[in-house]
């Protein structure tokens, strides 16, 4: 017990120093700040779910005794603990025999899980900059005035003045998807950590039959809705909660992909041009979405077999 309170604890100190690097201002700041949930995520995959709450905890106070309140609580909001809410949900499991297996919680639904999170994280975020939505937008412009105008005294010309409105607009919802993102992307790479050393507690899941409840499409016609009509700070919060469930939906269309290709000749090209093709682009996550909401609307993979070879689905995946 006293290893793991000791692992702990070194988890949430390299958790720490991944936030810290960034007052650094090296290059490698910006990439190290991303790796930040990382460890808290090994240790939660790895030993248990207490243990990435000690980890985030201990970070969160370490930050907040070197570089104040506020720093720490935008850690607890962005990193701590969305990282070990996907830590406690990866590990859920419930049998419903006594002899039977155990049912692990889906995996879609743990993306489901971090982009309500990612959505939260930056709503919670914006008391820390502004006392109201009013202030915040216009923190945010003074914010891109000063990056983009050579004399920040100066109002800027028309072009610069319709970009920063464009910033303002945009800058929330990709600071939500950035957060939904990093998480994702930092709980793949934890459970590979953990898997390697043996270590990770749940069988690896089919992530090709990853799904979303249909009620999430009816969640995104709702925060699309609501950020129509809804201003200010409700507003913003159902753009966020759209953006995010957008990437959900999006990540719903690429294991679509994965799964209708097995087997199919040319497999690794289509689904390395669809990759690159959304990672530079950007845009064409809006068609797997597209594609994402097809399939939990309608169900396109179960008109193809299951399954590739060696590939066994995960229990809770059936």
């Amino acid at each position: 017990m006293v290893q793991v309170w000791l692992i702990a604890f070194g988890a949430g100190a390299a958790s720490a120093l991944l936030v810290a690097s960034v007052s650094t201002g090296t290059t490698l700041a910006l990439p190290l700040f991303y790796l930040a949930p990382l460890p808290i995520l090994i240790v939660g995959l790895g030993w248990s779910q207490i243990a990435a709450l000690v980890a985030g905890s201990a970070a969160a106070v370490a930050l907040g005794l070197g570089f104040g309140l506020e720093l720490m609580l935008a850690y607890v909001a962005g990193v701590g603990l969305p990282a070990y809410v996907l830590a406690y949900l990866a590990l859920m499991a419930r049998q419903e025999t006594p002899d039977g297996p155990l049912l692990w919680f889906p995996v879609g639904r743990i993306v489901l899980a971090a982009a309500v999170l990612g959505c939260l994280a930056v709503a919670a975020l914006i008391p820390l900059v502004a006392g109201s939505f009013e202030d915040y937008q216009a923190a945010l412009r003074s914010l891109f005035q000063t990056m983009l105008s050579a004399d920040p005294a100066t109002p800027a010309d028309a072009d610069t003045a319709r970009l920063i409105d464009l910033l303002v607009t945009v800058m929330p919802p990709a600071a939500a998807l950035i957060t939904m993102v990093t998480q994702i992307v930092n709980l793949w790479i934890a459970a590979h950590v953990a898997r390697m050393s043996g270590r990770l507690m749940r069988p690896w899941p089919d992530l090709a039959s990853i799904s979303l409840p249909q009620a999430s499409v009816a969640l995104l016609a709702g925060a699309f809705l609501g950020s129509a009509l809804a201003s200010g700070f409700i507003g913003l919060v159902c753009e966020l909660l759209g953006a995010t469930l957008v990437m959900a939906l999006a990540f719903v269309g690429l294991a679509t992909l994965h799964w209708i290709t097995r087997g199919a000749g040319g497999r690794t090209l289509v689904l390395g041009t669809v990759w690159i093709a959304a990672l530079v682009l950007g845009w064409p996550f809006a068609l797997l979405a597209l594609l994402g909401a097809v399939e939990t609307l309608f169900g396109i993979r179960r008109r193809f077999p299951r399954g590739g070879p060696g590939v066994p689905p995960a229990a809770n995946e059936a």
